[in-house]
């Protein structure tokens, strides 16, 4: 994906890890953090909120260009990690954003410690158990089929990878795939402690949900919002599960309305 915001990349070194982080636009800081698939560069997402935000990009650790910590056990150990940038970032009143993956390991840090938390945007996260349905299991099927179904209309998967996913975006899957199985394989992708710990969490929150989500179902939307001590819950029409690629406009509005509320 090309990109109009220009990018700067850097190496920060957190726990004796080196994280690979990206970085566009002026303004207030807001990290982003990537779904479980990885990153495959900038898009209409991170180029929109660029243009009122000092984007900053983390590969998660053991993701993409960043250093796998072999200790890492559950997406907890990553939220601390996260924090520990936060602080060597010197990022303060930040606007936190997860998608997906990222929304459980945003979720979990809001539970640690909101000092420098400003805001708080959840774009379909896990983390938590449906009560009715089950996350999808990215594991069992192809990157095609588990992206694919990510979308409202499965027919646009071309317009985004293209009628041949590259090598290179396969490689970036697979990779993702290995951390992905140590910190969220038992159980699959929530942590049943969670929900207990968010109603702590008194940070302005906006939960967004996808109306046509097959990966995570959206009475999970509704769960989080209950769950937390200050939230409040926007379902995207004819959006799947990747509001970014379904509706990247849509999205980039409601984070902004709620980062400036």
């Amino acid at each position: 994906m090309t990109t109009a915001a220009a990018v700067s990349e850097s190496t920060v070194e957190v726990a004796g890890l080196g994280l690979h982080v990206e970085e566009a636009g002026e303004g207030p800081a807001l990290l982003l953090l990537h779904r479980s698939t990885g990153r495959h560069g900038w898009g209409a997402l991170e180029d929109g909120l660029a243009a009122s935000f000092r984007v900053i990009i983390p590969d998660l650790p053991g993701f993409g260009h960043s250093e796998r910590p072999d200790w890492a056990r559950e997406p907890r150990d990553l939220a601390i990690l996260m924090h520990q940038l936060v602080v060597r970032m010197e990022l303060n009143d930040l606007t936190l954003v997860g998608l997906g993956f990222g929304g459980f390991v945003a979720a979990e840090m809001a539970t640690m410690n909101t000092e420098r938390i400003a805001s708080l945007v959840l774009v379909g996260a896990a983390g938590i158990k449906p009560e009715e349905g089950e996350i999808m299991d990215q594991m069992l099927i192809a990157f095609e089929e588990y992206v694919g179904a990510g979308l409202s209309d499965e027919s646009t998967f071309a317009d985004h990878f293209g009628e041949e996913v590259e090598r290179d975006v396969k490689d970036v899957w697979d990779f993702s795939r290995i951390m992905t199985a140590r910190v969220t394989w038992s159980p699959y992708m929530f942590n049943r402690r969670l929900p207990h710990l968010l109603a702590e969490v008194q940070t302005p929150a906006l939960v967004i949900w996808g109306e046509d989500d097959r990966v995570i179902p959206p009475i999970v939307g509704r769960q989080y919002t209950d769950a937390l001590g200050n939230a409040k819950l926007e379902t995207i029409a004819g959006c799947g599960h990747r509001a970014e690629l379904d509706q990247p406009q849509r999205l980039i509005e409601l984070i902004a309305a709620h980062a400036t509320a």
